[in-house]
């Protein structure tokens, strides 16, 4: 005869088990319910405070990262356009110079400074052919240079355009350097 406590249910008793916080499985496992022990309120407040700690940070160097940029080398393919080929005026709605360029503002914000191996260029600029790249696609022969963006470099005349374009190579690593950096591009 089992004995049991007038808390443990009739079925449990039945099967052996004088413990009401014991469940027996029909398969005659035994289980005790695990409850998770109080957590106090220090320890509580402890991790939401990690939290919002973590948090803030996260966000402090999302912000932090536009401030600091640095500038940064890629590949691309450099032509040249002058004035009588076009409007004198840029994209951005400026005049332009010697010394602007035309980039693809997704990739090159307006504003920054592009390092060219003789001078330090203001990218101001775009076009269909500087967008979608096409230079680099048809004179590219590895597999960096047709995924190079192209820069287009704006000169007075025709003249210097082709003088500078036959004594530099179609592909070159430049600096970009984003607008409102803190350190100065230098030429190279």
């Amino acid at each position: 005869m089992v004995v049991r406590s007038p808390r443990v249910p009739k079925r449990l008793a039945r099967w052996g088990c004088s413990e009401p916080n014991k469940k027996l499985y029909p398969c005659g496992f035994r289980h005790r319910e695990q409850r998770a022990p109080p957590e106090d309120s220090t320890r509580s407040e402890q991790r939401l405070e990690t939290m919002k700690l973590s948090y803030t940070v996260i966000f402090l160097l999302s912000l932090a990262t536009t401030a600091f940029a640095r500038e940064q080398s890629v590949l691309a393919r450099v032509t040249s356009y002058w004035a009588s080929e076009g409007s004198k005026f840029a994209s951005t709605g400026r005049r332009l110079r010697p010394g602007h360029c035309a980039v693809d503002p997704k990739r090159i914000p307006y504003g920054s400074k592009v390092v060219f191996p003789d001078a330090i260029c203001t990218a101001v600029d775009t076009g269909t052919a500087v967008v979608s790249r096409k230079a680099a696609r048809l004179c590219g022969r590895t597999a960096s240079q047709l995924k190079a963006i192209v820069v287009d470099r704006y000169f007075e005349t025709k003249r210097e355009a082709d003088e500078w374009s036959n004594a530099h190579s179609e592909f070159m690593m430049l600096q970009v350097v984003p607008a409102g950096a803190r350190s100065e591009p230098a030429a190279r």
